[in-house]
């Protein structure tokens, strides 16, 4: 198969005849660096947990697995044309967000009210896309004019639409597992067809964040199912680094590669319902 692209997850690959073979590494990715070590199995959980998720979202918005690959890291999918705005859903603050908070009551450009704390649930869930940047930059909020201007009001409309309505079936599902599903991001694009198609992974702990029910408290960091562990333990004394030197982080240590993975697999469990077989 040709190779096509790799990213900081995900490899691509051209089929002979024509569709794509997408294979998700355990590289992790956090803050726009690639880090070292790999966690085991990340891979195969993210795949197997989005051909879940696709399948229970299947009446939501149309998606583009043709077949599960042979490896259990690889899905077999029809080409996509991507649109190129990240679509972001929340329903709880926190990450980047509450940081737009902080800094003006808006996130991408929707006024919240008033004393909100980091992990609030907000009072409905928002769409808030950002900028899709090429690797090794950051994504930049967008307000939703914005997004008009880039992709037109009717395909505008059309992803807040979707964007939504996948958050709100994945918020329901993970809240009767006992999970609050906060935000999400996903990856849209257009068939053949010209049918607005979900694509890439969907509600992984990659591109969401996971948090108990029972031990959720607005006002501090939220224990998570995600990769937010790895983010944590970047920004805390024990790591050395700092972010806004330019310089990479360090190796993550063989307890925080464990128990990344520990987090990975018991988020995939507990929203499967299943147990990981690799």
């Amino acid at each position: 198969m040709k190779h096509l692209h790799s990213g900081k997850v995900r490899d691509l690959y051209e089929t002979d005849d024509g569709l794509l073979l997408m294979v998700a590494s355990d590289r992790m990715s956090a803050f726009d660096y690639i880090l070292e070590p790999e966690i085991p199995d990340k891979g195969a959980i993210l795949t197997q947990m989005s051909l879940w998720w696709f399948d229970q979202l299947k009446d939501v918005v149309p998606n583009h697995v043709v077949a599960p690959g042979d490896e259990s890291r690889s899905v077999l999918c029809r080409p996509l044309k991507m649109v190129q705005v990240e679509c972001v859903a929340r329903g709880y603050l926190a990450g980047g967000g509450l940081n737009e908070y902080r800094a003006d009551g808006t996130v991408s450009g929707v006024r919240l009210p008033e004393g909100l704390e980091d992990g609030s649930r907000l009072p409905e869930p928002i769409f808030t896309p950002s900028t899709k940047a090429p690797q090794g930059q950051h994504d930049e909020p967008m307000s939703y004019e914005q997004v008009v201007a880039e992709v037109g009001a009717e395909v505008a409309a059309e992803l807040r639409r979707i964007t939504l309505a996948v958050y709100t079936r994945g918020a329901e599902i993970a809240r009767e597992r006992g999970i609050i599903l906060a935000d999400t991001k996903i990856e849209l694009g257009w068939d053949a067809d010209g049918v607005l198609t979900l694509g890439d992974e969907v509600l992984t702990p990659d591109s969401s964040r996971f948090w108990p029910a029972d031990e959720w408290k607005p006002g501090r960091s939220q224990p998570s199912f995600d990769k937010q562990f790895v983010r944590d333990w970047l920004l805390s004394p024990e790591s050395g680094w700092d972010k806004s030197s330019g310089n990479p982080p360090p190796r993550l240590p063989d307890h925080v590669v464990e128990r990344t993975r520990q987090r990975y697999l018991e988020a995939y469990e507990r929203v499967t319902g299943s147990p990981f077989s690799g």
